[in-house]
């Protein structure tokens, strides 16, 4: 699969078939993780994968009770080690940086048969609470990631070119 056909069949999961993702696929989607571009080289990007099925529960829980968060059978907390390093545009490049790497997981996983979700809604401090995190680590973002319930492509809902996109001037 091409990477523009990966960005066509992407989609949000949010029901998930009980099989396991074998470990060589999950190498090949961290390891797309960590070749993503980062501000000044930093690669301040951290993942912790959870297969334990109590401490998935305990996640969906923290975040906001969205229960398939616990039914997939890999959440990844996109976590950054980070010193809070401003880029010269006035951006935070820790979470531009990890959203890059998600993305590249997100596109990774889609060629390779699986799905995901990306969840801002959770509370940091108790997934720090239930997967040790310390203090002075941020999580980003959860990623359920599995094989999908329903591989049928969605149809995505997106805003004409001509009403995103500007030449030369604004």
């Amino acid at each position: 699969m091409d990477i523009y056909e990966a960005i066509q069949i992407r989609k949000s999961v949010r029901a998930f078939l009980d099989r396991d993702v074998e470990d060589t696929v999950l190498t090949r989607l961290l390891s797309a993780a960590r070749l993503a571009p980062s501000a000044k080289n930093f690669q301040e990007w951290r993942f912790i994968v959870v297969r334990d099925p109590n401490t998935r529960l305990q996640l969906a829980r923290a975040a906001r009770g969205q229960k398939y968060v616990g039914q997939a059978p890999v959440v990844l907390a996109c976590c950054a080690e980070t010193d809070g390093y401003v880029m010269t545009c006035g951006q935070l490049c820790y979470p531009i940086d990890l959203a890059i790497a998600i993305d590249h997981i997100t596109l990774s996983a889609a060629a390779e048969g699986l799905g995901t979700c990306w969840i801002g809604a959770f509370f940091e401090d108790q997934v720090k609470e239930i997967l040790g995190i310390p203090p002075e680590i941020r999580v980003v973002a959860l990623l359920p990631l599995g094989y999908p319930a329903d591989p049928s492509p969605v149809e995505k809902r997106r805003l004409p070119l001509d009403a995103i996109v500007k030449f030369d001037r604004w």
